[in-house]
C-alpha cells in the first residue's frame, strides 16, 4: 500500500497532523517508537484546549497562579484572572493524542526510524520494526518528520536541520505533597535563579498527585542532576518520593527551511518552534503540526512540491512576532542574576502582568493602554540600564 502521508513522530506535532489528515480523508501511516516520555511541564494554555478540543479529564490540574522567583528570592505572584492554565502529564496526554489519531484513521506503526529510499516506485520510509527488530518500509507520497529536537528526517532530509540549537531540560516527577508554606498545588514556580540554570530556568509545575520539578540549559558541565536536587530542597520537595527521571533536547529557535522542496516537511520540535524565554513547547508543536499536515494537504492536491512551504509561511505569520518578543526579552534579562533580579522586579508591574498572560493565554500580542505600553517601556530601559535598583518594583 502506498499512503498519502507518513508522519514520523507521535507526540503533539505528530499526532495532530495524522490526525487532521486523516479527518480530511488521507491515507495516514503514524511511526512512532513509544515508551518515551519527554521532560516537559506540561502547561498547556486555553487557546490549546480550546483549537484542540482537549477534554477535561486530560488536565491533571488548573493552576490560577504562577510565581516568579528571583536569584535572591524575591517573589512576585501574577494571578491568572478569568481562566486557568491547563496542566498535562505527557505520559498521558501523547498516547491520548496518538488515540486519537488512530481513531480518526491513521495506521499505527511501531518502530525507529532508518532512512528515506527513494526509487522507481516511489518514496520508502524505512523502520525498524519493534515487535520483530527487523527493517520494514512504508510507502508514501510525503513524508511529515515530527521526530522531535534532533530529528533524524530533518537531519537527512532539510538544510540546516543536523545545526539546530538546542538546551537540555531534566526533569524528576514526584509524588506531590499537600499545600505547604512552600508548595501550591495550584500555583506554577518559575526559578531565574544562575545557581540553578546559568541561562534558563527552573520550575515547580503541579501536576495534582503528581509534581514536575526540573531546569533546563544550554551551557555545557552543568549538572542537571545536582540542580534539580538543590531546587527540590528550595521549594521543600527533597523528600518526596521520585516517580520518574526525564531528559530531552529542546530547540532553541524555528529553522529557516522547514521543507526539503520535494516530499518532506517538518513540525513540532524537528523545525524547532519552542517558544524563547518560556520554552513552551505543546501548543507551539500542535499548531506546527497542524500547519504541516495543511502544507502536505495542498501539495497532495496540486502536485506542486513548493507547496510544502505553506507550514513555515503559516506559521511565522501568526507567531514570529511573538518569538521575536520572547528572544529579545530572554536575551535581555537571562544573562546574569543581576538582570533575572531586575526582571522579576520588573514583573511586580500590573500592566506587565496583564500583558503577559494575555499574550500567553491568548498567543498573540495584545493591544493594551498607550500609556501602560510607554510604562513598561520605560521601566525596561530603567532596569537595562541601571537607572533603578534591582530590588525595586
Amino acid at each position: 500500500m502506498q499512503y498519502d502521508v507518513v508522519v514520523v513522530g507521535g507526540g503533539p506535532a505528530g499526532a495532530t497532523a495524522a490526525e487532521d489528515l486523516a479527518r480530511s480523508g488521507r491515507s495516514v501511516a503514524m511511526l512512532d517508537r513509544e515508551g518515551r516520555i519527554k521532560p516537559c511541564g506540561g502547561a498547556i494554555p486555553p487557546r490549546l484546549i480550546s483549537d484542540f478540543f482537549i477534554p477535561d479529564d486530560q488536565l491533571v490540574a488548573k493552576v490560577n497562579t504562577a510565581r516568579m522567583i528571583s536569584p535572591t528570592g524575591r517573589h512576585v505572584d501574577i494571578p491568572i484572572e478569568g481562566g486557568f492554565v491547563g496542566m498535562v502529564d505527557r505520559k498521558d496526554f501523547d498516547p491520548f493524542l496518538r488515540a486519537r489519531a488512530v481513531e480518526a484513521g491513521a495506521v499505527p506503526y511501531t518502530g525507529t526510524f532508518q532512512r528515506i529510499v527513494r526509487d522507481a516506485d516511489g518514496t520508502h520510509v524505512i523502520y525498524r520494526d519493534k515487535a520483530t527488530g527487523q527493517d520494514q518500509s512504508l510507502s508514501c507520497r510525503i513524508i511529515i518528520g515530527a521526530d522531535g529536537a534532533r530529528s533524524d528526517v530533518a537531519r537527512a532530509e532539510v538544510p540546516g536541520g543536523d545545526k539546530i540549537p538546542y538546551v537540555i531540560a531534566y526533569h524528576e516527577i514526584i509524588e506531590a505533597p499537600a499545600k505547604t508554606a512552600i508548595y501550591d498545588p495550584a500555583r506554577c514556580d518559575v526559578i531565574y535563579d544562575g545557581a540553578i540554570s546559568p541561562d534558563f530556568y527552573g520550575w515547580v509545575f503541579p501536576h495534582g498527585a503528581s509534581c514536575s520539578v526540573g531546569m533546563g540549559t544550554g551551557v555545557d558541565g552543568v549538572d542537571l542532576k545536582a540542580a534539580t536536587a538543590a531546587l527540590r530542597v528550595a521549594s521543600g520537595l527533597e523528600g518526596c518520593k521520585t516517580l520518574r527521571k526525564e531528559g530531552a533536547p529542546i530547540p532553541l529557535h524555528p529553522l529557516d527551511k522547514w521543507d526539503n522542496g520535494r516530499d518532506v516537511v517538518l513540525a513540532g520540535d524537528a523545525a524547532g518552534v519552542v517558544a524563547p524565554s518560556s520554552g513552551e513547547g505543546i501548543y507551539y508543536a500542535m499548531v506546527g503540526g497542524r500547519v504541516a499536515a495543511t502544507a502536505a494537504a495542498a501539495t497532495l492536491a496540486s502536485g506542486r512540491m513548493r507547496d510544502l512551504q505553506l507550514a513555515r509561511k503559516l506559521f511565522m505569520k501568526e507567531h514570529k512576532q511573538v518569538f521575536k518578543v520572547l528572544r529579545m526579552m530572554q536575551n535581555a534579562y537571562y544573562r546574569s542574576d543581576e538582570r533575572r533580579e531586575r526582571f522579576v522586579s520588573l514583573c511586580h508591574d500590573v500592566d506587565v502582568q496583564k500583558l503577559t498572560f494575555e499574550a500567553y493565554m491568548n498567543k498573540k500580542l495584545v493591544a493594551a493602554r498607550p500609556m501602560a505600553h510607554l510604562k513598561i517601556g520605560l521601566k525596561n530601559i530603567a532596569h537595562l540600564t541601571r537607572l533603578v535598583s534591582p530590588l525595586r518594583t
